[in-house]
């Protein structure tokens, strides 16, 4: 009996492409977690859970690739479904995580609308010109702008965050207001790390 063509796609998938899944659950999840913190602001394990589920995302995207060259399966289909989840994990979800902390002025939901598109738009750049990057061994050797998982580190710090409770109004650096619209100075941070993700500076690839 052969399966319809329906699950054709599922059936095509490697080992390494369901951890690849997995990551993309991860950073689904933290967008959950923080949607139902923004319900119950008081119980703030809900963003300490979202933060910690993209630490776990990070750990499955470090490991499909691992897997990948393990079992030597890396595939084009492999590649286009790390950077969708990567874009998932540690560009979307951030922006989410962040805007539940108390990131919600109009300067600061701008600031993470254009983290989220330097993310896309580094991981696209990155497919494009993953062969051009390449040595004889097909294995890229540097990184063209920081890696969109770099975002971790924003997302640590909202952790520590949520830990002390130091969240909306109380959000290290205070409320500024520029012309009509709040500003928290912390979001500047994903502006930096955005531009730094489209930037063109080399760094290598461990």
């Amino acid at each position: 009996m052969t399966m319809p063509r329906r699950f054709s796609l599922i059936r095509s998938f490697h080992l390494a492409d369901w951890i690849t899944v997995a990551n993309a659950c991860c950073g689904t999840g933290a967008l959950f977690s923080a949607m139902t913190f923004l319900q119950a602001p008081p119980e703030r394990w809900h963003l300490l859970l979202a933060c910690g589920l993209i630490a776990l995302a990070l750990m499955f995207d470090v490991l499909d690739g691992k897997v990948a060259r393990w079992r030597h399966n890396a595939s084009p289909l492999g590649r286009e479904l790390d950077s969708l989840s990567d874009l998932i994990s540690f560009g979307v979800a951030p922006a989410g995580i962040a805007y539940a902390a108390g990131m919600q002025g109009l300067w600061d939901c701008a600031v993470l609308i254009y983290f989220v598109a330097c993310g896309a738009s580094r991981l696209a750049r990155f497919n494009v010109t993953a062969e051009q990057l390449s040595g004889d061994d097909g294995k890229v050797r540097y990184y063209e702008g920081t890696p969109i998982p770099t975002s971790l580190l924003l997302v640590m710090v909202l952790a520590v965050a949520a830990w002390q409770g130091r969240l909306g109004e109380e959000l290290w650096g205070g409320t500024v207001m520029l012309g009509p619209w709040l500003l928290h100075p912390l979001v500047l941070l994903f502006a930096a790390s955005g531009s730094l993700m489209i930037s063109t500076i080399s760094i290598p690839k461990p």
